[in-house]
This record gives structure tokens, sequence and C-alpha cells, in this order.
């Protein structure tokens, strides 16, 4: 009996550590609707505007292209090819929601080392991205913060409108732009 008791015990604790781990596989998290917000930038999207001359470099017309992709439900991936008056560039750019702080999140790295973080809120069709920044052509001369409105004017279409604020000063709008979904 002692035998037969020993033989069988690793089945059974096999068996039991099988079931135990087949009943425990965890269930993915399920996106809020503050994720589905995320939705309205996917897809292709041009952007064109006119920069006014400032701080921020001289005047004249900008534009861009966007490819827009979610990754899995809970975040957005921006992948940006952009012009103004400065000249070309890259950047790509990840927009979550936090929870916790109960705001949106976004972060963008551009090709010529700009690297910024901000955070976002919503009121209605109306996005507003609060960031703080330093200039990077001025070396840190000048600390600015930035504030792009975005307002959804359609599925296909939302305008933006870029302002800064320097060394604390009032808000001062630099571009204003349309984007429209390809």
């Amino acid at each position: 009996m002692k035998t037969l008791a020993l033989t069988v015990f690793p089945y059974f604790l096999l068996t039991v550590s099988w079931m135990c781990w087949a009943q425990a596989e965890p269930q993915r998290p399920k996106p809020g609707p503050e994720y589905q917000r995320l939705h309205y930038f996917v897809g292709d999207w041009q952007i064109e505007g006119e920069q006014k001359p400032g701080p921020t470099g001289p005047g004249g017309k900008f534009s861009g292209t966007d490819h827009n992709e979610m990754l899995g439900d809970f975040f957005v991936i921006f992948h940006r090819d952009e012009r103004d008056p400065t000249g070309s560039g890259k950047e790509i750019g990840i927009m979550g929601y936090d929870p916790q702080r109960k705001v949106y999140t976004y972060e963008h790295f551009g090709d010529d080392g700009d690297a910024g973080r901000g955070t976002a809120t919503i009121s209605g069709d109306t996005w507003v991205v609060l960031w703080p920044a330093i200039d990077a052509c001025q070396q840190g001369e000048n600390k600015f913060k930035g504030r792009m409105t975005i307002k959804e004017v359609s599925p296909t279409s939302y305008t933006l409108t870029n302002e800064i604020s320097i060394d604390g000063g009032p808000w001062t709008k630099f571009q204003e732009g349309k984007a429209t979904k390809k």
C-alpha cells in the first residue's frame, strides 16, 4: 500500500497543480471609456498650419503627416514627419491614460534630440495638453511651458492651437493649424 501511495501521489500533485494553474489564468485588463477616446487619433492625418515668428523660431507655414496606431487598447503611438520654417524632422509620441491621476499622458521624442512629457485633459470635444519644456535652441536660456488645444471638429478633422508661456509670463499663440484624416 505504501508503494502504491508513493507511485500515485506525484500524479495527484501534478493533476492538482495543473487544475490550479488552469483556473488561475489571469484575465487581461479591460480598458475603460477614457481609453476609447484615444482611438480618435488612429489613422493617417495630414496637418497644415501657420507659425508666428518668435522664441520658437521664424514664422511661416508648417505641415506634417501622422501615422497613428493603437498599442493594444491602452496607448496610441504617433509617427510624425513634419516640416516647419526651421526644417524637417521626425517624431514619435505615445499617449495613454493614467487612471490614478485621471489625466492623459503624452511623451514624444524627436530626431533632433528633443524630448518632452505632458499631460492632457478633455472637456467635451476639446483636448488641452500641457507640458513644461526648455528651449533647446536657446540651450536652456528660456524656460517655458507649452499648451496645445485640440478641438475635434468631426471624426475626420481637428483644429490645433499651440501657445507658450516664457518664464511664467502670459500665454502667447505661436501656431494654428488643422488636421484632416486621409
